[in-house]
């Protein structure tokens, strides 16, 4: 690390620097983030690639005044940096440290606190109606990943978005384009509709043109008609400017000098919604991250030089456990269906996904169509496995509740990180699952304890006429415990719907359950308890 980052304190320093200083700033920050997470551990790749965004967007915006809401918030450690928490970086995640998400009690530059993906949008446009109704003038900025993007929460921020003034939201696109791009004519032809002279030109030449007698107002249709059909050869118009943005890009979101240029002229669009595109590579900087994103995303602390990470304890997880378990049953019954939201890496699912492809279905970041979707398999005579983490599953409540629990359709919930989680913080805690889940109707609770009850608890699950929820923590069984054998599962290889036994009379612990028998199933779909 240089002088340079050292010296800067705050980003009204970053804001004094020259242009021309920008890019040794990224590299010094980066240098910072691999030898840190190498001691500390932390999201390394989602923060490698935003460090550009983060500086341009400090060294062009009036921050804290003008207020950015990062989302998700694990691509925000640039972000914090160059906030003044520089000194602390040491101590991130760790208790009495920096906490791994923006915090408004942490400083004044975390605009909101962020834990879940898709929120931005959605605060943005709150802390923009705020600013309208006292009377501010001040900017405000959300940065939602292509990920995140799939939420039905950032589509109904989108949608709501219609007018706001002084709102800008930048896609980092990390991952694969929302639209086709049509390289450097598309990023020329966005600079050029951005720049404010440009606009200033558009403007008078139409009311120029109108002041022509008998013809004045057709050629003002006309050039208006060939700018758009021009712009819309070169850029194809898209869902964004449906929804009354001003769509930019894509940009490349590792040029500093392009990424200056753009957000100076997106910050001088004071009446319109702007959507900025930013196209930039998970892992950039570091060759292990680059090569491998998923797996340096989350990192536990490793050797900066080799990129191998430490690994104290080789004692199998839960989450381990239920991934063999669930392979080796998936194997003989072909009616099991996992559904994840973006997490089959955190779900311990990358081999089921690799061997019964036709099997596993990501539907990205949207628990709540997870949750409803598995219902539907479950309604038609498959067996639906959601996996999902404690703390996203608060988000489909509703959908729990509504459409799983309700009509009693047999799904399975695989509840992960059902614990506390440490460096994760309270955003991410699982502790508030069985308060939401144990009033609910028909729902049948496990939190096994070791490999045995693991494996009973899945094999009951599998076989009930009813919704279960099978809960465990983000920890290594204990090794006493694992030596216990397995017991045998009950299905056969030839299993079917209606050939699988009943579920036993009353049940569930649960005072709501209202299983009472189960009813074979006619011509594969499934029979709701009487």
């Amino acid at each position: 690390m240089t002088q340079l980052l050292e010296s800067l304190d705050s980003p009204a320093a970053l804001r004094a620097l020259a242009p021309a200083q920008l890019p040794q700033v990224c590299a010094d920050i980066r240098q910072l983030l691999v030898t840190f997470l190498a001691q500390t551990g932390g999201h390394l790749a989602s923060n490698l690639g935003t460090v550009e965004l983060a500086v341009a967007l400090h060294h062009v915006f009036d921050t804290p005044r003008d207020e950015i809401v990062w989302d998700t918030g694990h691509q925000a450690y640039a972000h914090k940096i160059l906030t003044g928490r520089r000194a602390q970086f040491d101590k991130l995640r760790q208790y009495h440290g920096l906490s791994g998400y923006p915090t408004p009690a942490e400083s004044p530059y975390d605009a909101f606190p962020v834990g879940h993906a898709g929120t931005s949008i959605s605060v943005a446009l709150g802390l923009a109606k705020a600013r309208d109704m006292r009377g501010g003038d001040q900017h405000v900025v959300a940065i939602i990943g292509d990920g995140a993007l799939t939420s039905g929460l950032a589509l109904e921020g989108l949608n709501n978005a219609h007018g706001c003034k002084r709102l800008l939201v930048i896609l980092n696109d990390n991952k694969m384009s929302i639209s086709p791009t049509i390289g450097a004519l598309a990023r020329h032809f966005s600079m050029l509709v951005a720049n404010p002279r440009y606009r200033y030109v558009k403007h008078h030449l139409g009311r120029a043109l109108e002041r022509i007698p008998l013809i004045g107002l057709f050629l003002a249709k006309l050039v208006i008609r060939l700018q758009g059909g021009i712009k819309h050869i070169i850029a194809p118009q898209n869902v964004f400017e449906n929804l009354g943005f001003h769509y930019l890009g894509p940009i490349d979101g590792h040029n500093m000098a392009e990424l200056v240029s753009i957000l100076r002229s997106c910050k001088a669009e004071p009446e319109m919604p702007v959507l900025l595109h930013v196209i930039t590579q998970k892992g950039k900087g570091y060759d292990f991250a680059e090569r491998d994103p998923e797996r340096y995303h989350g990192v536990t602390p490793f050797d900066a030089c080799s990129g191998e990470m430490n690994q104290p304890d080789a004692q199998p997880t839960y989450t381990d456990l239920m991934s063999d378990l669930l392979h080796d049953v998936a194997a003989r019954d072909e009616r099991i269906v996992i559904v994840s939201a973006a997490m089959c890496g955190g779900i311990g699912m990358t081999r089921f996904a690799r061997e019964f492809p036709t099997r596993f279905v990501d539907v990205g970041i949207a628990e709540q169509h997870a949750v409803t979707f598995a219902g539907g398999l479950a309604a038609r005579g498959l067996r639906p496995i959601v996996g999902i983490y404690s703390t996203f599953l608060q988000r489909a409540y509703d959908e729990v509740a509504h459409d799983v629990c309700m009509p009693c359709v047999p799904v399975l919930f695989l509840i992960d990180r059902a614990s506390l989680v440490g460096g994760d913080g309270k955003t991410h805690h699982g502790v508030f699952d069985i308060a939401f889940l144990r009033h609910l109707p028909n729902l049948r609770i496990f939190m096994p304890r070791d490999r045995t009850a693991m494996a009973l608890a899945l094999q009951f699950a599998l076989q009930a006429n009813h919704p279960c929820a099978i809960r465990y923590a983000r920890c290594a069984v204990p090794e006493q415990v694992v030596a216990v054998g397995l017991p045998p599962f009950a299905a056969p290889p030839s299993a079917t719907w209606s050939s699988m036994p009943r579920a036993p009379r009353n049940c569930c612990a649960n005072r709501a359950c209202t299983s009472r028998s189960s009813t074979p199933a006619r011509s594969g779909r499934w029979t709701p308890p009487p």
